[in-house]
Formats: C-alpha cells, structure tokens, sequence
C-alpha cells in the first residue's frame, strides 16, 4: 500500500464522521489550537512515514487501542485496520492472536510489540528489539514503535475526554477492548 493508497483509506473514514456528527475529539482540541495543530501534524508524519507495511502499523494500532480501551479507536481502527488490508478473522483474533493461525509471523511480531509498548510500565525487552530489528529496518521499527505510543495517546486522550465511537464500524466486524496480558518478549 503505497502513501497515497494509505492517505486515501484514511479519508474513506472522513463521510463517516461527518454524518456521524461526533467530532468530539476535535471539538476539544480547537479550544487549544496548538496541540490540533501538533495532533495534525503528527498523525501527518506517521501516516505519510512510509518505512513501515501500513498494513502491520495498523494492526499494531489496533491491538493498542483494545489493550487502552478506547471504544473510539477500536471504532476508527477497525475501519481503517480493514481498508489496509486486515482482514475481520485477524480483527476477531486479536485478543488471542499467539495461539490463532490468522496471523503469520511477521503479524505476531508486530502484535508482540504492541502488547510490550502498552504495557505499564512498557516492558519492551532486548530481546524484542531484536527480533524486530532482524525482521525490519531501523526506520520501519522506529515509525511502528512511534505509532504504536500515538495510538497510546490517542486513546488515553479521548477517554480523557470522553470522545464515543461515530459508527464507522457499523454492521461490521470490530475489535473488541481486552485486558492486557503479561508481556513475554
């Protein structure tokens, strides 16, 4: 999925919210005009990085916003998750996903990252790093360890501020909020 496919599937969401009228996040961070700005700014970054599969980012994305808990992004994730090409088995796996033969490799790995990263304290151990460093590159573990502490964010922030679910995942298949286990990397 090249940027400009990726850009694209991001604005596939866009109708969504606007017919959804809850534009909660948004209604908060204009009263504060320079974290919208910085908030813009850096999802701009990481949606246009382009080091990492976007297909694995946002599936890392995903599996941090169930450990959060962020009914908003699970709501959002899974929509985008699905326009980048992960499918409803492996968005129905996620709680489970070391033991589920929805996911190969490469997917684990990732969904290993996501786990140790949210985590608190993160326990991201040496031994992840290097596994994922001999899987990917250097920018590539950078900008999906940086996207996976976004989604952490994220969803801290909008369970802050109460920001609901839009619907975007409506009659659809959607993560589901999980209970974070204990990291093993």
């Amino acid at each position: 999925m090249t940027v400009r496919e990726q850009v694209q599937a991001y604005r596939s969401v866009v109708p969504v919210m606007r017919k959804s009228d809850k534009l909660d996040l948004i209604k908060w961070l204009r009263r504060r005009p320079q974290l919208l700005a910085g908030t813009f700014a850096y999802e701009t970054a990481l949606l246009t990085s382009g080091s990492m599969d976007p297909r694995l980012k946002a599936l890392a994305e995903l599996k941090a916003a169930a450990l959060v808990n962020c009914e908003f992004c699970l709501d959002i994730g899974s929509t985008i998750s699905r326009a980048a090409g992960v499918s409803d088995a492996q968005i129905a796996a996620l709680p489970r996903f070391r033991d589920s033969e929805a996911f190969d490799a490469d997917e684990k790995l990732v969904l290993e990252l996501a786990e140790a990263i949210t985590s608190t304290p993160a326990l991201v151990s040496e031994d992840l790093r290097h596994r994922l460093i001999d899987r990917f590159t250097a920018p590539a573990v950078t900008e999906l360890a940086a996207s996976i502490a976004w989604e952490n964010n994220r969803g801290r922030l909008n369970q802050a501020l109460g920001v609901r679910p839009a619907g975007f995942s409506q009659g659809a298949q959607c993560a589901v909020p999980e209970q974070p286990e204990p990291t093993r990397g």
